[in-house]
Formats: structure tokens, sequence, C-alpha cells
């Protein structure tokens, strides 16, 4: 049996922030007719930016998260802004987070943070020579510690949960997949 497309009756959104909408959407299922409220947590598309020195080093932040309440290791990210590409917004959260810029910014696709309940897309970005070019600039939202750790100790720090934040864990999962082309590895020296 394949899968088909749901009929939309309507849309309502329901409230939001400048950031975050909630819509609810009445949808009618293809396999059995009947109707249904569904609920999308609408929100910006995001980026992620896994920033790499010449020595091989990666460019992460330590921040408090809110929602568990706890501290994370994670990269540089942020939203896509209204008018931004997401290269516009992957170098401006780079050098706003870390104060580091870098030779070439590619980007290696993107992910669904969450299909089921949000309409928005995380870009992963590879920033490939990255040097220091002035003092981090977080928003007022932002407390933000800037480390770096080799490249190499990315697959423990995610085996030990060091690294536990899923859209940090599947942007390393592309860069990976990334690097064991030919010309990613002569890029990074591999």
């Amino acid at each position: 049996m394949s899968v088909c497309a749901w009929q939309i009756l309507g849309s309502e959104r329901l409230n939001g922030t400048t950031l975050f909408g909630f819509r609810r959407d009445r949808v009618v299922s293809p396999r059995t007719g009947k109707e249904h409220d569904v609920y999308v947590l609408e929100a910006p598309d995001w980026v992620n930016v896994i920033a790499v020195t010449a020595r091989r080093d990666v460019v992460f932040v330590r921040q408090w998260r809110h929602g568990i309440r706890e501290e994370t290791l994670e990269i540089p990210g942020g939203v896509v802004e209204r008018g931004d590409s997401p290269e516009e917004a992957a170098r401006r959260e780079l050098l706003e987070e870390t104060g580091y810029t870098a030779e070439s910014f590619l980007c290696l696709g993107y992910t669904f943070p969450n299909p089921a309940i949000q309409d928005n897309r995380c870009y992963t970005f590879a920033a490939l020579n990255a040097l220091p070019y002035k003092d981090p600039q977080p928003d007022a939202m932002e407390d933000i510690e800037v480390v770096t750790y080799s490249l190499d100790e990315v697959p423990d720090f995610v085996a030990q949960g060091k690294i536990s934040h899923a859209l940090i864990i599947a942007a390393f999962w592309k860069f990976f997949l990334w690097t064991r082309g030919s010309e990613a590895s002569k890029a990074l020296s591999l």
C-alpha cells in the first residue's frame, strides 16, 4: 500500500510569537476518508555550522538550553531571518556566536527537525579553514562559551552523550558522510 497526501480542508493560525506560530489544519485521511484536526508548530528555517579550522579543530559553543534546563555542547546556529539565504544566515550566526569566519561555506543539505509537528528545515553548512575574526557578539538571549575540540573527538562525544542535541548529531552525520568523498578529504587533509 502506498502513502498518499492528505487533503487539507482548511487552516487556522491559533496563536504565536514573532518566532513561532501554532496552526490547526483540518485534514481528510486518504485511507479512511475521516476528518481530523492536526496541529503544526510553524517556525522559520534554521541553520547550523560545522566550522573546522586548518588544524582540524571544530568550533563549538556551550550554552544553556531552557527546554531541558541544562548546558549543551553544540555548533553555532540560528534562524534564517526573513530576506536572508541559508548561507547568509550561516555566515552571520558563526560570526555573531563565535567571532569566527571561514574561507568557504558549503551547504551539506537540510533535515526536518520534527516533520510530525513542525514545518521548517534546518540547513547544515561546513565552514572550512575557519579562523577567529573578532569578538563574539551573541544576542541578548544567548550566554555562550566558545570552545574548540579536535574533529577526531566528535564521534566519541556523541557516543558518550557529550553532544546530545539531535540536530547537531544529524549535522555531524551529514558532515562525516560528505568527508568520505575524495574532494572533501583533500579539503580537510584527511
